[in-house]
């Protein structure tokens, strides 16, 4: 049996008249890998603070094994910037600095980053730092509060890499749903007052919490039929004297019942966001242009030609000049050399992740994004955007200086949105937002009929609303020749690992052919056949589950069917019964999903890798 190394009992939090959750109970065990979800200001961080003894329960207990060793990855969190980064990683860790080093490699710091003073980071790279801080302590128990804000793709995949083979268990807050599917084994969630733990994978999750919601609205049906069942019989019976005693007895029984209450549900976010103004069909040109700062050139010998509908997705390693480009595109830094030829009636919207603090303070939040909206839009319509980003009711009176980072982050998309701006130009627009809400922007711009570029870090997000793949690396751009889960595909395969920029001097190069892009090493044949044994042998599980659950499903509908008219000791006996059976089956449905992921994942390997011949 795993050992439990963490245990919260009877957990109760509040400030003020909110209650962030009451009555919460869970355990943590070993080797455990946990997502924790839920709303902006539900609790989550603050969960991990309790846990971690930097705030304290207003009643509850924490109960910690004597073997846990805890590492706690902060949002932010005060340290010595003006430290080298070698010193800070040398302080308090178990592991060797040579050690640590090696797979700060892989995180992508280089040496001249151990040598650097904190201070000359960026966020990005101070994530790392921080993470090869905790690993150097060597925790059986990470609590992770948002580790991928900006991380690029590569670095992320090598955190995703790294939390798959991590033998002790882990808390993960994240809004990227892939990156939850990919790393975690259960679901925490934090939502309503409530903290319920979930066991599988993210896809499970929203399943059980379908089916709960499902099977309490029946129990509550059958409560008030049974209510109206027993009062019926009082109105009826309870005057004759042959039945007063069981009317009161019926009664008696009601007063006892527990009554049955489904909480409300939290509002879920729906992004109407207004038509574009009407363009021709080139969006913008541009040809030879050099971005950067000043004399500063990042991006050299930029040519790029974008038609109306186009969702351009920009990736890249972080500092390779992402945003330096759509600061440029959208004016917010002079171009180095060149000039931007901008198509028939082109306006753009630009959303940078400084943009919520530019907000007006004092402005409520009907009155930012009204100030921004487009002379077209109606008064209804911002109401409208404003409703869909959460905000409803007296919300929409509240001053932008009293609202939350994420709060903030949903006032300027409003702004953004309701501009019917042709073009997008959104530079981390999913940051600071809860999972709903990315959700929700995420299918709205995926709808989008105008034009969009984009630069983020969630896959999710990016691999639906992109149409066309940028990648932006030493200094030059390169129109990726596929999807963007090909291109994820690609470099965990290593099969981008030669590319040769330096010789490039144009923005958009030439498809690759498919022996380049495999390279010579790569053996097609082997691979297919490999591919094609991983399918079969999913299927194989997948029968073999699928049977089995159908023989349990079987028995547990029959121990049911005796539980009805059980009491006593038989009846508890049952009970029993058929909690194992459940867990049985949970276990078993599991294993299906698992092998129906693996065959789903060999498939679209097999069908990417036929598709390059």
């Amino acid at each position: 049996m795993a050992l439990t190394l963490l245990q919260l009992q009877s957990g109760f939090k509040a400030y003020g008249a909110k209650v962030l959750f009451e009555d919460a109970t869970f355990a943590i065990n070993e080797g455990e890998h946990v997502g924790v979800i839920g709303p902006n200001g539900a609790g989550k961080t603050t969960l991990f603070k309790i846990l971690v003894d930097k705030e304290h329960l207003d009643s509850g207990i924490v109960t910690k094994s004597q073997q846990l060793r805890l590492g706690y990855l902060e949002q932010e969190s005060d340290w010595n910037v003006d430290e080298k980064v070698e010193d800070y990683l040398a302080k308090n860790c178990i592991k060797p600095l040579w050690e640590l080093k090696q797979f700060g490699l892989k995180l992508g710091l280089s040496e001249d980053h151990f040598q650097s003073h904190l201070k000359q980071l960026s966020g990005g790279y101070r994530m790392r730092v921080k993470l090869l801080y905790l690993i150097g302590q060597e925790p059986n128990l990470l609590l992770l509060d948002e580790p991928t804000n900006f991380l690029d793709l590569e670095t992320l995949l090598v955190l995703e890499s790294f939390l798959q083979e991590f033998k002790g268990a882990f808390l993960l807050i994240s809004h990227d749903r892939e990156f939850l599917r990919r790393v975690t084994d259960h679901i925490l969630e934090v939502e309503s007052g409530d903290i319920v733990k979930f066991p599988g994978s993210l896809d499970d999750y929203f399943e059980q919490k379908q089916m709960l919601g499902e099977i309490l609205q029946k129990q509550i049906l059958s409560q008030q039929a049974k209510r109206k069942s027993i009062m019926d019989f009082v109105t009826r019976f309870g005057a004759k004297a042959t039945k007063a005693r069981q009317a009161q007895s019926r009664l008696k029984a009601l007063e006892k019942m527990e009554v049955i209450e489904m909480k409300a549900a939290p509002t879920h976010s729906h992004i109407h966001i207004p038509p574009p103004s009407s363009t021709g069909k080139t969006i913008l040109e541009v040809e030879n242009v050099n971005c950067g700062y000043g004399d500063k050139v990042i991006l050299k010998n930029v040519s790029l030609r974008l038609e109306r509908g186009n969702h351009l997705g920009i990736v890249g390693l972080n500092g390779a000049g992402k945003s330096t480009l759509l600061k440029s595109l959208g004016e917010q830094i002079p171009l180095v050399t060149g000039s931007i030829k901008w198509g028939h009636q082109v306006s753009f919207s630009y959303f940078a992740q400084h943009t919520p603090e530019a907000l007006n303070p004092q402005h409520t939040v009907l009155e930012a994004m009204a100030s921004a909206a487009h002379k077209e839009v109606t008064q209804q319509e911002v109401l409208n955007i404003a409703g869909s980003l959460l905000f409803s009711g007296d919300n929409v009176h509240k001053k932008v200086h009293v609202l939350s980072g994420g709060e903030k982050s949903r006032v300027a998309l409003g702004q953004i949105l309701l501009q019917k701006s042709p073009l997008l130009l959104l530079d981390e627009p999913t940051n600071h937002l809860d999972f709903d809400t990315v959700e929700a922007l995420t299918t709205a711009l995926e709808k989008y009929e105008g034009t969009i570029i984009t630069v983020s870090h969630d896959r999710g997000f990016i691999g639906r609303v992109a149409n066309k793949i940028l990648e932006v690396n030493n200094g030059l751009l390169t129109l990726y020749p596929g999807t963007y889960d090909e291109y994820v595909w690609s470099l965990q395969k290593g099969f981008l690992a030669d590319r040769d920029f330096e010789k490039s001097e144009s923005l958009v190069r030439a498809v690759p052919k498919s022996d380049e892009l495999l390279g010579s090493k790569f053996n097609y044949k082997e691979e297919r056949k490999r591919l094609e044994g991983l399918v079969k042998k999913a299927q194989k599980r997948i029968e073999d589950s699928d049977k089995k659950i159908a023989e349990l499903s079987q028995l547990r509908d029959s121990l049911n069917n005796s539980l009805m008219t059980a009491t006593g000791e038989k009846a508890a006996s049952l009970a029993k019964d058929l909690h194992q059976l459940g867990s049985q089956i949970e276990e078993q449905e599991a294993s299906m999903l698992q092998a129906m992921e693996e065959q789903e994942a060999s498939e679209q390997d097999l069908k990417k890798l036929t598709g390059m011949t």
